[in-house]
């Protein structure tokens, strides 16, 4: 359905962009942001931020390029980074540093846009402390929706810093291998936000944000499906090379980088 998808690298975590916004449900009162509480946003020192969500009480799932300096590409210090839960207008339900980050093994942070590195860019934050409160209750994680699902996004950007936003209007377009192309308008600082399936059993976390692009000159969302790179990833984190710990995924069934497409040039 979707033809002629080139990417041309563009990374940033939160800096200038105009999107459309009109889809987008600000999330700035309590009633407004029930359920989502759990999502946060996550501050890179003098970086800028990305968005991510709690999977575990000290598990945050987030994209892999938000562990990368975008000016030298090399690791960025995993302990300079600090967990917002539920951030909203100046305050957070919870605060935690993190303890550790691990990267998806395949993921490669390099100059040249590549959909190879969109399908891996996941990557698992440990914090130093669980979060055990009842308002942040651990999103559970869904199978990879298919093409013609509904799908909704919740995410900080650089002009909704101060709360979150919820777009629930989206449906997936496509998929191409490891990579989800979506409908959503996502926009700077929403790399690593949480992809949810919104049904009756509540949200349920079916992709990571890695990339907003053009297809035809309409704005999309490029997602990382978790099934098998969310399994990776958890391994590696077990890994007594990473420091063996306890799995505490919920339901776990297996970004963001942000590009712009255009078709591909003669």
């Amino acid at each position: 359905m979707l033809r002629r998808l080139a990417l041309f690298a563009t990374l940033v975590m939160a800096g200038p962009a105009v999107s459309d916004d009109s889809n987008l449900v600000p999330l700035e009162t309590a009633d407004q942001s029930r359920g989502f509480d759990a999502v946060g946003r996550l501050n890179l020192g003098n970086r800028g931020f990305c968005t991510g969500a709690l999977v575990a009480p000290d598990l945050v799932l987030t994209a892999a390029h938000c562990l990368f300096d975008k000016e030298t590409g090399e690791r960025i210090d995993a302990t300079t980074v600090e967990f917002l839960a539920g951030w909203r207008n100046g305050r957070a339900a919870a605060y935690r540093h993190v303890k550790r980050g691990i990267v998806h093994p395949d993921y490669v942070y390099a100059g040249a846009d590549d959909l190879g590195r969109v399908s891996f860019d996941l990557a698992l934050l440990q914090l130093d402390q669980p979060i055990r409160l009842p308002a942040l209750t651990p999103f559970r994680t869904a199978p990879a929706p298919v093409e013609g699902d509904r799908i909704g996004i919740v995410s900080y950007a650089r002009d909704r810093s101060e709360a979150p936003s919820l777009e629930q209007n989206c449906q997936v377009l496509d998929r191409r291998g490891g990579v989800l192309v979506m409908s959503c308008s996502v926009d700077f600082g929403s790399s690593g936000a949480p992809v949810f399936k919104l049904d009756a059993a509540g949200p349920q976390i079916v992709s990571v944000v890695s990339a907003k692009a053009q297809v035809d000159g309409q704005p999309v969302a490029l997602g990382t499906p978790l099934a098998d790179p969310l399994a990776r990833l958890m391994a590696e984190m077990n890994s007594p090379a990473n420091g063996l710990r306890k799995p505490g995924l919920r339901n776990m069934t297996g970004g963001a980088k942000f590009v712009t497409a255009k078709p591909a040039q003669p």
